[in-house]
């Protein structure tokens, strides 16, 4: 008798990754870049404090993850201090005053690979300058260092414009991202130039220590900023650059676009939760949809010090309700399987304050644009927008789209900051934020642990992705009662679940942060 072999399913990491945990008393930085973490704790350790450091941290990822995040993007923070009300500050994204929909034709066609809407001529929603929507990063991290930071602007951003100057690591993981968008970059002269040198992506040495490459002009843009302030990137100098540039490229967005972008703090959306008062954010983001999932999931089984099968498919139908509810009532806010690649990163201080940042560029490399004259990268927020016209969610001039963000605050029943956490990922944000939550607050686990628990991710009305490492029991019972289960790794790519990260403050002052563990250049650091 003939063997019969049919090949098991193929795994792209054959190993067991832990990420470390950080511990301390004083100020803590978790970021998907370790080297954009240690630029926040630089400015700590300089007397900064949590927003200072939130900030640097920010602008420090502008030259250290490019694709994530960056001055051309836009964002939510959630920020929150011992005897102060919880706010969330609103920075995001507001589509351009010439944005016209007609501008934006369907083929008649649905995008059969990573959209489920229909298809733009020239997916010229997706990426190229028709796609920008007003980059109000820069206005957002102004807004957060205005209200609460302690440092002077030049010294907030000193860390990245040291950075900028030394360059992007040309390692494996620069490689493997810069290929993912290469298609797309190499239409677009600068962002070729600087990241498809010879037509071909970056990649490290195969010895020795990887080198570094420098991302066009935008060293000599934050140097600007630090001499004239940050609005100068919205009247300025650095104005003056981006317009230009927009103008020769054809974008919708111009200096009265530029000259009026605000960031706005908003109060926070609060709500009980297992013993603490969870701050959620306000505007358009993701709140309504958590919320529904918290009251959904009150009966849940909350017993134990781990998630059982019952938490799980209680979990998983939850997400699926709540979502027929979002996309029903409100319209979709990004394509299901979109390539949305956005960064969170979370700060505590001494004293206790924590802010709890999303920022992003939507898509890997967001538009794929690099402004020449200021090396910025823009984000491609058109793709935000339904492009059928008369959806809860369709595009129109000076409108602002539904995002998935969900940067989220806990307060202890003494009203002191106690959790912050968020994630990247867009649609697989929410309920990666849950569970990371859930596992800490509501099962008391370790935040080390929490991070290394395997997940679910509910993105929608129908069907489960679950983690292989799953107990066998969890999966037979997602399978038998919340739809289709697809069993996928948890991986640096593809990319299947949310990349979160936390800082949990224990009522004796010690903080634990944690980030992301299939993130290879995540870190939580500790002064």
């Amino acid at each position: 008798m003939s063997l019969r072999y049919d090949p098991p399913p193929h795994l792209t990491q054959h190993w067991q990754v832990t990420k470390p945990a950080a511990r301390g008393r004083r100020g803590m930085v978790v970021s998907q870049s370790r080297d954009a973490a240690l630029a926040g704790i630089a400015v700590l350790e300089a007397g900064g404090n949590a927003a200072d450091a939130a900030t640097a941290t920010a602008f420090a990822l502008a030259a250290m993850e490019p694709w994530n995040s960056g001055l051309g993007g836009i964002g939510f923070a959630q920020v929150a201090a011992p005897e102060q009300p919880a706010r969330t500050l609103d920075f995001g994204p507001v589509a351009p005053a010439g944005l016209d929909p007609s501008a934006f034709p369907l083929t008649g066609r649905t995008k059969a690979d990573l959209f489920t809407w229909p298809e733009v001529e020239g997916d010229r929603n997706i990426h190229g300058p028709l796609s920008f929507v007003i980059p109000s990063a820069v206005a957002g991290y102004a807004a957060l260092h205005a209200e609460h930071g302690r440092l002077p602007v030049a010294d907030v951003l000193a860390p990245a414009i040291a950075l900028a100057r030394r360059g992007l690591a040309q390692d494996w993981f620069t490689t493997l991202k810069v290929a993912n968008a290469a298609a797309v970059l190499r239409l677009y002269p600068e962002s070729a130039r600087i990241y498809l040198p010879n037509g071909l992506p970056p990649v490290p040495p195969y010895q020795g220590a990887p080198g570094f490459f420098r991302l066009g002009a935008l060293a000599d843009t934050l140097e600007q900023l630090s001499r004239g302030g940050f609005r100068d990137f919205y009247e300025g100098e650095v104005a003056q650059a981006i317009v230009a540039d927009c103008r020769e490229a054809g974008a919708l967005l111009t200096a009265q676009d530029l000259a009026g972008c605000r960031a706005r703090f908003l109060p926070a959306v609060s709500a009980p939760w297992r013993g603490r008062t969870l701050h959620l954010s306000n505007g358009l983001t993701a709140a309504p949809t958590f919320r529904r999932v918290m009251a959904l999931m009150e009966g849940a089984d909350w017993s134990g010090s781990a998630p059982s099968a019952a938490w799980h498919l209680a979990f998983a139908r939850a997400m699926q309700a709540a979502y027929a509810e979002r996309l029903a009532g409100l319209g979709d806010a990004e394509p299901k399987g979109a390539d949305s690649c956005t960064t969170h990163l979370t700060v505590c201080d001494a004293d206790g304050m924590m802010v709890s940042m999303t920022t992003t560029l939507l898509s890997s490399m967001g538009s794929r644009v690099v402004l020449p004259r200021s090396g910025v990268l823009m984000n491609n927020g058109v793709m935000w927008f339904d492009p059928r016209p008369g959806t809860p969610n369709a595009m129109a001039p000076g409108k602002r789209p539904l995002t998935n963000m969900s940067p989220v605050i806990a307060t202890d029943a003494a009203g002191r900051p106690a959790i912050a956490l968020g994630a990247s990922g867009g649609r697989r944000i929410l309920a990666s934020v849950f569970q990371m939550l859930s596992f800490v607050a509501g099962f008391g686990m370790d935040p080390e642990a929490a991070a290394h628990q395997p997940r679910i991710d509910v993105s929608g009305p129908e069907g489960v992705t679950a983690d292989p490492r799953l107990p066998a029991e969890t999966l037979a019972a997602l399978g038998d009662a919340a739809g289709p289960v697809g069993a996928v790794e948890h991986a640096v790519l593809p990319v299947n679940y949310a990349c979160p990260n936390l800082i949990a403050i224990g009522p004796d002052g010690q903080r634990t942060g944690i980030s992301d563990a299939m993130s290879p250049w995540s870190a939580a650091l500790a002064q």
